[in-house]
């Protein structure tokens, strides 16, 4: 039996993330993988049983990576406006720095493979996440909410000025745009008070 060569299981994870991005879930196949990374078919089934396989492994793996950068230095129990100011920036040093990652997620994550993949990657991570809503709610730091209005208005705000920054584009597309530290206090500062009573 051939053993595994860890160079090479990470060439395989790079080049399936940067061709799922390209072609899709669809235009991805095993073949056109072995020659992306210059190996034999053969030498992929020795780190993954199929197709399938891969592409659960890579999405779990991105998941569990996304989870661990989003909780750096942050506890469920801390107060409010520093636990959210922690998160937005976690999530948008992330997102800034894993751009290739963070395409290829939205794409498995929109899959059939989606629900697979969120259940086995970010259970913890919800199970946290809602301590710390539930947690902020009790302490009467935030109106009461469901977690989907509190996960639209606390999040939605940064997800939205994290595109117009991938874009390099503001609203219109015509005016240039980068996130800077100052914008995203800006909106950070109204979402927290928007939620606090």
């Amino acid at each position: 039996m051939r053993t595994r060569d860890s160079n090479k299981e990470e060439l395989v994870k790079q080049k399936t993330i940067e061709m799922i991005v390209k072609y899709g879930i669809e235009g991805f196949a095993m073949n056109r993988l072995a020659k992306e990374c210059g190996i034999s078919v053969a030498t992929l089934y020795i780190y993954y049983a199929d197709k399938e396989d891969l592409i659960k492994k890579i999405g779990i793996e991105m998941g569990t990576f996304f989870f661990k950068s989003s909780l750096k230095d942050f506890t469920p129990d801390m107060p409010f406006a520093i636990g959210l100011a922690k998160q937005w920036e976690n999530r948008s040093s992330f997102m800034m720095n894993n751009t290739d990652k963070l395409a290829c997620w939205e794409i498995l994550q929109n899959s059939n493979y989606g629900d697979f993949i969120v259940n086995e990657s970010l259970m913890e991570l919800k199970e946290i996440m809602t301590k710390f809503l539930t947690g902020a709610i009790e302490r009467k730091e935030i109106v009461p909410v469901s977690k989907e209005v509190f996960w639209s208005i606390a999040y939605g705000p940064l997800y939205n000025l994290l595109r117009f920054h991938e874009k390099g584009k503001g609203l219109g597309g015509t005016t240039p745009f980068k996130l800077t530290n100052d914008v995203q206090q800006e909106a950070l500062r109204l979402v927290i008070k928007a939620l606090t009573p």
